[in-house]
């Protein structure tokens, strides 16, 4: 049997050699249109795979069930700018830490920490931008002036860090970085609302 959001799909197990036909078919037959599959049982069991197309090597004759739990695009969504505000929160204690570190000399640790920032805010805009182009923001100026002023931020401490002025480094983080993350939480309160209106 295969259930789908808690509903018997009309597909049979005797028109599938494995696992991997039945989740192409689940596809290619619309039943994941405009939805993020969230969860996959197979026999009643959690099933996410081990290695790359493990579902390929799985033969219906092993199944006696398939449950495929989903949720709507939009929804998901909703709760990446859920999660985004969390990581901005933490983006605004990463770098209190980091300027806190270089102003008592543990360059190291700073430096080391201050990487993770980076790492951390790169993948955050990455997220923002994606969630922006599919669900509008394109228009929103305070958008637009915080994506640049942070750009030309991490230029700025680019060539503070080249010349290991961590005191200087530790001021930007501060005075700058901590106020533009600030400013992130209302852009991440507009795109939840953009999304809500699409939905």
């Amino acid at each position: 049997m295969i259930v789908i959001d808690g509903q018997k799909c009309d597909l049979e197990f005797a028109q599938f050699e494995n696992l991997d036909e039945i989740f192409s078919t689940v596809a290619e037959k619309g039943y994941l249109n405009d939805r993020v599959v969230t969860d996959v049982f197979v026999n009643d069991e959690p099933f996410s795979e081990v290695y790359p197309h493990q579902s390929e090597d799985i033969t219906v004759g092993d199944v006696r069930s398939v449950e495929i739990k989903t949720m709507a695009t939009a929804d998901m969504a909703i709760e990446i700018t859920r999660e985004l505000y969390k990581v901005v929160t933490l983006m605004g204690e990463g770098g209190r830490t980091v300027a806190d570190l270089f102003r008592q000399a543990d360059d190291a640790e700073a430096l080391e920490t201050y990487q993770d920032l980076l790492d951390v805010t790169r993948n955050f805009l990455g997220m923002i931008g994606v969630l922006r182009n599919e669900y509008t923001l394109k228009d929103h100026e305070e958008y637009e002036a915080i994506g640049e002023g942070m750009s030309s931020l991490f230029t700025e401490m680019t060539e503070v860090l080249e010349n290991e002025d961590w005191i200087l480094l530790a001021d930007l983080l501060e005075y700058e970085f901590l106020p533009l993350v600030d400013k992130w939480k209302k852009v991440i309160a507009q795109l939840r609302e953009d999304i809500r209106q699409v939905r």
